[in-house]
Formats: structure tokens, C-alpha cells, sequence
């Protein structure tokens, strides 16, 4: 079992006492015991020549030692070793059986809180397993200059919006005339959809023609904010959206769209909506307003409209709602609460006030971990942090950048660590920092040029802790920044996939093994296609059900379903399901957001 470290002092009290995470140290600061999302055991089933591989999680409240019993069709068919993998293949089973799990703990039988544990049924495919879910595109339109435009599957979230211990999918659908927003032109209508695994809608969001669609104006959080055991959903809103009861916020009739196809004036709001019934639950104004558009870096509605999004543990306990606005020059972000039904504003970090050197430090993407080990989350964005009292943490001053990792990169010091790209030619092409102080650890010299991507993650294991690579700088560094060898076929996303320690390549729609001479295909999905262009990523990447590998959804080419793929490589590592890992689970939350990155653990896995 691995050591998570003793960053993790928000752990559930009875995991401690189990022995599967250390104590903290004494006189630490520790918050009281989080607000995780309670789940299941997530069982799956694919049937193989074998018979059926069975999967499921290990759960943070299990104690050490812990053995399962598993059930066909209602008939114990094994007990499994104390402390083993959570995978069992049944030889010779039957396709279409039914699995139950249930803990053994000192040779008692614990029975599940939650009624219905039957296994979820995967495909076999190639190389892996799959479920398809169907979806509903939304009919397309036209522009009012004439353009066509349809709809495409794009970036999800997960959460369990029913209480029911199993998530449902939440996912954006963009149209096919979707903006940067250096781009003039009208767009479509943004919607946002939620779906069950076997396919049954719950409800359809559409933002209206006051929110224009693009990569960087739409981040959506699905996340359990209020601790009622369901998620709900948290987004900009606008005069004209239409929640997934048919309510209209605002005005149905206002259209505060340009010639140019920008909005750059109208109001603006924020709210939160029901994750059963896309019902609007709360709706307050957005902070900060878009005030004058040229306050942002321009006048013309690019830098105004760049928004990022996150959740955070602010008091150690429940979770705030992170939303922002602006990073090349002035940047304000807003934390909230949600509680008892209403958002209320906890704090509010802007630029113009905490000072000038905190302009244009941002990324087009967050990070949110427990950087100083309090038990409380800070917001790392880009090259500086914020603590979760809303005050600067630190600052590097290094600029922005389009990609960075914060996660414990570098095993053997304490702590975590940030791994970031620059595009300023003037900086270093890129760096590794102490994630507590900002204290530069390495960096390459500048390039130049903009360094545009960049990965940290421990890939390789003939080298300890994470090694980290960028589209600038020659070969694979190790965590003293020294090169050890040929760099990876991609720098894109990282996926637990294969049954080692290692992290393994997610480019595009295939998965590659890296090694120093060259990189296997691991798996090729067929039918399905990456998102957001040129940055070529998945819907959703993260621990949905089974084992503690990850799931990886792609939308099939045409739009009707999101096909999710689960690694059929056998482990012989236990280990708790990722999303019980705060870090991991806020990190699926935003990684919607903007410039899609992968989500990371606090922790380095067990080699």
C-alpha cells in the first residue's frame, strides 16, 4: 500500500487510524475531516475468452488488510487476499453475469451503504474495455450573418449528481463555429448536458446568445458544494440562459452581441445549478464585472473574456467555488460559498489592489492544492500563488505561460512542487519551483521563444520522481533539471493506464508506453475523436469506476456517444480510487478549464 505522504492531513480520521495514511506531525494545522465525495465500490465487468474481469475500488475509509468477497449472480464465487488488487477474473463466467463486492474486515462481512452495488457491463475491445453513453446533439443553426453551424461533443466533467455513489457525466457541447477569442464572429449557443452511464439525459443547459462559445468562456464545475451527497453544477451565466428546468435568467429577449460577434457589455452572473435537475439554485452577479474593456490588455473583447475556474477546500473542510478573470495583465479571483442555497462571496483576490507586480502571472489554466501543508487549499495560478485566505502567497514573476503541473514531482524533498512553461522569451523556457515558497529548484535557460507545452510526471522508472519535458528544450529531464535521454513522442496528457507506477502518454485518441529508445502503442481507440484542435485532448480524463487506473472518454466521430476506455492490463498494486485523493478529485474538476491539462495526486505513486 503506498505512503501518500503527510501533505494529506485532510484524510478521513478512520483511514488514519487504519494504518493506511501516516499521522500528521505533531503541531501541524489540521483542518477537520473533509467533505469527500462518498462512493461506491464502482464494480465493472468484461467479459474475455477468460471469462469476466472484474474491477473496484478500494476506498479511503477501508481499513488495512482488507480482503473482499465477490458475488455472481448473488453466490460468493471468491474472497480475495487481504490487502490484494481489486481485480478478480472469473474464469469461465458467463457473459452478461452480475457482480457484488463487499469488504471482509478480520473475517466479518460489511455490507454496503448503498442499495444497489450491481456491476456496471463494459465491452471488450482492443487493448481495453469500453461503454458507450449515448448523447442528444442539440439541433444546429445559423448566425445572424448566415453561417451554419452544428454541434460537436466537448470537454466533461464527473460528478455524482443522484447521491447514488456512481458519477454521471456533465458535457459541453460546442458548436462547430466556436472562437479563440482573438477571434471575431458570431458563435452558436453553448449547452451543457447531463448524462447517466446508460445513456438517460437529465437535463440540458443553454447558456443563450449572450455567453459566446470558446475554450476559454466557458469553465464548468461539477462538484458537491452544500455536503448533501450531490454535486451540483456552478457556471457564467447570462441574460437569456435557460437552466434544465426551462427557467430564463435575466432577459429572454436581450442580445447584447456585436457586430464583431463579441459581447462586451450586458450583465453578467454567476449560478449554480441543481445536478439532479439543472434547475438554477442560486444566481449573483459574476466577479469581477468586465467594467471597461480596455482595462484588460485590449480594447476589441480578447483578454476581457479570459475566465478560469476551480474548487477548493479554502477551510480545510468544505469546498469554494474558484472562478477569475483576466491573466495577461490585470487578474481578479473570487472565491464562494455555497451553503443553504445561496452563493455568497468569501473573499476576492484582484491585482489593481494586492499590487502590480501580481499582473500577467496567470496561465490559461489553475492548479489547486495544498501547497503549504495547512490542510487548506491554495490557488496556484501560473507563477504565483494565492493562499486560501485570498492574500498572495508567493510570486516568481516569471509571467504566463500555457501549461504547468503542480503535484509532489519530486519525491525525495518535501512538499510539492510546480512544473511551468513561459512564454515570455525573455524568461526560462521553463522551470521546477517549491510549490510552499516559489523558490526556484531548476530552470533552462530562455529559448527565446514561446515555450507553448510542457509535462511533468513520473513516466519513466529507470529515473526516481517525475520527469518533465517541453516543446523548447532537448531530451527528458530528471528532477535536477539534468537531461537523461530521449524526450517523449508527446507532451500532452499523462494517464494511469498500464499496471505499474508509471504514468503513461495520452495523445490525441491513442496511449503510448514511453522508453528511452522509443515508445509503445498501448492503445489505438477507434471511432472517436480528440478535442479543442491543436491541443488535441479528451473529453474527460480521471478514476471513474474499478481500480485506481484511470478512464480516459473520447466522444465517437459522430457525436452520439462518449466512449469511455478502461485498461484491461492486469496490477498488482492496491490502491485507494484516485478521486478520494482531494488534489485528484478538485484537479478532474477544473481541468475543463481553458487549455485542458491532466489531473495530478498529491501524492507520488509506489513505485
Amino acid at each position: 500500500m503506498r505512503n501518500f505522504g503527510k501533505r494529506l492531513v485532510f484524510a478521513a480520521a478512520g483511514v488514519v487510524a487504519a494504518g493506511l495514511l501516516p499521522a500528521p506531525a505533531t503541531g501541524a494545522a489540521v483542518a477537520a475531516t473533509p467533505q469527500l465525495d462518498k462512493l461506491n465500490r464502482g464494480v465493472v465487468s468484461v467479459h474475455t475468452a477468460q471469462g469476466n474481469t472484474v474491477g473496484w475500488r478500494l476506498l479511503a475509509d477501508d481499513p488495512a488488510g482488507v480482503a473482499f468477497n465477490v458475488y455472481r449472480d448473488g453466490t460468493r464465487v471468491t474472497t480475495t487476499p487481504a490487502g490484494g488488487p481489486t481485480d478478480f477474473v472469473d474464469v469461465g463466467a458467463p457473459a452478461g453475469a452480475r457482480y457484488t463486492v463487499r469488504p471482509v474486515v478480520g473475517g466479518i462481512e460489511r455490507m454496503s451503504a448503498f442499495a444497489a452495488e450491481d456491476s456496471l457491463t463494459l465491452a471488450s475491445a482492443a487493448a481495453a474495455s469500453t461503454r458507450d453513453v449515448p448523447i442528444q446533439p442539440p439541433a444546429g443553426g445559423t448566425t445572424p450573418s448566415g453561417e451554419s453551424y452544428t454541434y460537436t461533443a466537448n470537454d466533461a466533467s464527473a460528478g455524482d449528481l443522484d447521491g447514488d455513489g456512481q458519477y454521471e457525466l456533465v458535457l459541453k457541447w460546442d458548436p462547430t463555429n466556436s472562437k479563440d477569442n482573438s477571434q471575431s464572429g458570431y458563435t452558436g449557443d453553448v449547452y451543457v448536458d447531463a448524462y447517466r452511464l446508460d445513456g438517460t439525459r437529465l437535463w440540458r443547459i443553454d447558456l443563450g446568445r449572450n455567453i459566446r462559445a470558446g475554450a476559454h468562456y466557458t469553465q464548468f464545475q461539477v462538484f458537491d458544494y452544500d455536503g448533501d451527497g450531490r454535486a451540483e453544477v456552478a457556471m457564467k451565466t447570462a441574460d437569456g440562459t435557460r437552466s434544465g428546468t426551462g427557467q430564463v435568467i435575466g432577459s429572454a429577449s436581450a442580445d447584447y452581441r456585436n457586430s464583431s460577434g463579441y459581447v462586451l457589455s450586458g450583465p453578467e452572473f454567476l449560478t449554480m445549478f441543481n445536478g439532479q435537475t439543472g434547475a438554477a439554485m442560486s444566481t449573483v452577479n459574476y466577479h469581477p464585472p468586465r467594467g471597461t474593456v480596455s482595462s484588460w490588455g485590449d480594447s476589441y473583447g480578447n483578454r476581457v473574456d479570459r475566465f478560469l475556474a476551480g474548487t477548493a477546500y479554502l477551510d480545510g473542510s468544505h469546498p469554494s467555488l474558484i472562478m477569475s478573470r483576466g491573466y495577461y495583465t490585470r487578474t481578479v479571483i473570487a472565491a464562494w460559498d455555497f451553503r443553504g442555497g445561496a452563493l455568497t462571496e468569501r473573499w476576492k483576490f484582484d491585482s489593481n489592489s494586492a499590487g502590480s507586480q501580481y499582473t500577467g502571472q496567470g496561465d490559461h489554466q489553475l492548479a489547486i492544492a495544498d501547497t503549504d501543508g495547512d490542510g487548506r487549499d491554495e490557488i496556484v495560478f501560473g507563477a504565483m500563488a494565492i493562499d486560501d485566505n485570498g492574500s498572495p502567497l508567493w510570486n516568481t514573476r516569471l509571467g504566463h505561460g500555457d501549461a504547468m503541473h503542480v503535484g509532489d514531482l519530486i519525491p525525495s524533498r518535501p512538499g510539492l512542487e510546480e512544473f511551468k512553461v513561459d512564454e515570455d522569451k525573455s524568461k526560462p523556457a521553463a522551470w521546477m519551483a517549491d510549490a510552499k515558497t516559489g523558490q526556484i529548484i531548476w530552470q533552462n535557460s530562455s529559448c527565446s521563444c514561446d515555450n507553448g507545452r510542457g509535462v511533468s510526471d513520473d513516466i519513466y522508472a529507470g529515473s526516481p520522481g517525475a520527469e518533465s519535458w517541453s516543446s523548447a528544450v532537448s531530451g527528458l529531464l530528471n528532477t535536477s533539471g539534468q537531461n537523461i535521454g530521449r524526450k517523449p513522442s508527446s507532451t500532452n496528457f499523462v494517464i494511469y493506464w498500464d499496471g505499474d507506477a508509471q504514468r503513461e502518454l495520452l495523445d490525441g485518441t491513442h496511449i503510448d508506453k514511453y522508453g528511452t529508445g522509443g515508445d509503445t502503442r498501448l492503445l489505438t481507440a477507434s471511432g472517436v475523436h480528440a478535442n479543442n484542435g491543436t491541443k488535441n485532448t479528451p473529453s474527460l480524463q480521471a478514476d471513474l469506476f474499478g481500480d485506481w487506473r484511470e478512464e480516459v472518454v473520447w466522444p465517437t466521430s459522430d457525436n452520439r456517444a462518449l466512449r469511455i476506455y478502461s485498461t484491461s492490463d492486469p496490477t498488482s498494486i492496491s490502491h485507494v480510487s484516485l478521486m478520494q485523493d482531494r488534489q485528484y478529485r478538485e484537479a478532474v474538476a477544473w481541468q475543463n478549464t481553458a487549455y485542458n491539462q491532466p489531473p495530478h495526486p498529491s501524492f507520488a505513486m509506489a513505485r
